[in-house]
């Protein structure tokens, strides 16, 4: 089994609204990410929220499991490890697409799942142009590794432990490298302002 993998428990101080609830193309980032999951070959999706009616909604919504995280105050990591509790020992790997990253293409998650199936690599980061960008993949061997409660700088710190052993896969998909987590992100991303917060949450 491939889970997916979609963290929005954070508290978008630097978007000022919630990112999971913004519009990518007529739907919202959660929605995005979740399809491109799902489309690209995911078992299952997780979706792990804050404390937030509106978010919990919009993820329900898009036919995900839903998880909540109370204390995402160690960031993103906190929600990765709920997933991991809750799958336990059934998934092969796991494909993590932050939230703000809404414009990744299915073609490209199935790419990654397909290369770590093929190489057997415990870690698959796409790139483009030779810059590494989202989703990652996760063998289940790492899992002990990013469930570790003393584990310093969360995910990241273990992609850059077991970087020479992963397979760095090329793709025409400039999604992988679009973060966006600032109002001018979003302007550049879809050349207009991001809706006011009222409106995100009507």
């Amino acid at each position: 089994m491939i889970v997916g993998v979609v963290p929005c428990a954070g508290a978008s101080k630097r978007m000022g609204q919630p990112k999971a609830l913004l519009q990518a193309h007529g739907e919202t980032f959660v929605a995005s990410a979740v399809n491109a999951l799902r489309a690209g070959g995911c078992d299952v999706v997780f979706v792990v929220v804050p404390a937030d009616v509106a978010l919990k909604d919009a993820a329900a919504a898009t036919g995900a499991t839903v998880l909540l995280n109370p204390d995402p105050g160690e960031g993103p990591i906190t929600s990765l490890r709920l997933v991991l509790a809750a799958v336990g020992g059934s998934a092969e790997g796991l494909v993590y697409l932050p939230v703000d990253h809404p414009l990744v293409r299915s073609a490209t998650v199935a790419s990654v799942i397909a290369a770590a199936r093929a190489t057997g690599a415990p870690l698959v980061v796409p790139t483009l142009q030779g810059d590494r960008g989202h989703p990652a993949y996760f063998s289940s061997v790492l899992f002990s590794e990013l469930a570790d409660p003393d584990l310093v700088g969360g995910a990241r710190t273990v992609v850059h432990r077991h970087i020479e052993a992963a397979t760095l896969l090329a793709v025409d998909d400039p999604g992988i490298r679009s973060d966006i987590d600032t109002p001018a992100a979003y302007a550049a991303a879809f050349g207009h302002a991001a809706p006011a917060s009222d409106q995100v949450h009507a």
